[in-house]
């Protein structure tokens, strides 16, 4: 919340959030999001895909 779609994704990568689906064969992305408080909306997102 009021952070930047960056600091979203570093999160996910530094806590390990993907890593109990590095196993899967299928596509796995990783969305990085930043919602504003003031707009109340989603002000821009990331995506990151294992190839």
């Amino acid at each position: 919340l009021d952070g930047t779609a960056e600091e979203a994704m570093a999160q996910i990568n530094e806590k390990g959030y993907a890593l109990p689906f590095e196993g899967d064969s299928r596509q796995l992305f990783k969305i990085g999001v930043n919602f504003s408080s003031k707009t109340r909306n989603i002000e821009k997102w990331i995506v990151e895909k294992r190839s």
